[in-house]
């Protein structure tokens, strides 16, 4: 898949995304390296951050950042 594409082009880049890739390699332990760094990351925003939607919304942010990050790996080696 072309990495400068701003859209779905083809059927294969659609191909790409919603097949499942089975971790290999490195990537085993880089999921769980990304869960973790976005965990922290998470907890630092809801430990000095008051409750309110702002806050929900980033740590939200941070979640999709991490399926981003895993989805990136996943479908693109």
């Amino acid at each position: 898949m072309d990495l400068s594409k701003s859209r779905i082009e083809s059927c294969l880049d659609l191909e790409a995304i919603f097949t499942y890739h089975a971790p290999r390699g490195t990537q085993v332990q880089r999921y769980p390296d990304i869960r973790d760094a976005g965990k922290r990351f998470a907890q630092t925003i809801l430990d000095n951050t008051p409750g309110s939607a702002e806050q929900t919304l980033a740590v939200r942010a941070v979640q999709q950042a991490v399926m981003w990050a895993n989805a990136a790996i996943a479908i693109h080696e």
